[in-house]
């Protein structure tokens, strides 16, 4: 059996680490691509592409490849740093990622699309191309976000606060099954313990925030910092002046927002709104 590495410095690259150990453990295995798509199960080019960094693959994946390299939880641990590794980001967009996995409390307001946080992968997939990202960087991209959901879902998960202006939930996917999947995922979402998801109804009219989305978070030391997004530009808010402004324009839109229980009945008629798949 190979002997199992610790993950150490070169983790500082996770994405990078998983590649070559993925390489390394099939060439010890004396393993062709193809010989490895017989044993598993899986098309040989899902492995061709996980070894060149195009794609992760799926925790399925790499639970059957570590069962059949005998390195249990090794390739796993790895995999699921590299779903978070920041270095594929903007340099301002990776301190925030650290500073989100390091928040105990979030909370946040959408113009448009919805936060990454909630964002299924048919859903997230289709918002990053429409961006222009394709190919391995749209793949990328796409597993990173997923893998950011974790934060919501660990064993002591952050509180999240979500309000959605009601464009968010009029603007359905290309696809009306992922649409309907996604509309699930939030319902889903809004019953969680640590989850307060608000919609801010067209009614109210213009506010402070009406083209600008923005995410709070509450650190460990205390202080708040936010981020701010458009469709071109990100910026990590620092200075407290700036912040405070931001949190009194967020409370105020807050104040105009449908209660938690009312915008989950809105939820449940926008999924009523999807038409439904064919019956078979």
């Amino acid at each position: 059996m190979p002997p199992r590495r610790a993950v150490t410095g070169r983790s500082q690259e996770p994405r990078q680490r998983f590649v070559e150990e993925l390489r390394l453990l099939r060439s010890q295995k004396g393993d062709s691509l193809r010989q490895l798509g017989e044993v598993l199960g899986w098309d040989w080019s899902l492995f061709g592409k996980m070894e060149s960094g195009q794609t992760l693959g799926s925790p399925e994946v790499v639970q059957a490849l570590d069962q059949h390299y005998g390195t249990p939880g090794l390739l796993l641990t790895l995999w699921e740093l590299a779903l978070a590794d920041p270095s594929q980001f903007r340099e301002q967009y990776r301190r925030y990622m650290v500073l989100e996995s390091e928040s105990v409390s979030l909370w946040h307001y959408a113009v448009g699309v919805l936060p990454g946080l909630l964002q299924t992968e048919g859903y997230a997939r289709e918002v990053l191309a429409a961006g222009g990202m394709k190919g391995a960087e749209l793949t990328r991209h796409v597993e990173a976000r997923i893998g950011r959901r974790k934060l919501l879902a660990n064993d002591d998960p952050p509180q999240f606060r979500t309000i959605l202006s009601e464009v968010v939930l009029r603007r359905p996917m290309l696809d009306a099954q992922a649409w309907r999947e996604q509309l699930e995922h939030l319902a889903e979402a809004a019953e969680w313990p640590n989850m307060t998801l608000q919609v801010l109804s067209h009614g109210p009219g213009l506010h402070a925030l009406a083209s600008t989305d923005v995410m709070f978070l509450r650190l460990l030391d205390g202080r708040t910092v936010a981020y701010t997004e458009s469709a071109l530009h990100g910026e990590l808010v620092e200075e407290t002046g700036p912040v405070e402004r931001l949190q009194r324009a967020y409370d105020a839109v807050r104040d105009l927002a449908l209660s938690p229980a009312e915008s989950r009945k809105f939820i449940g008629q926008m999924l009523e709104e999807v038409p439904c798949e064919p019956s078979t």
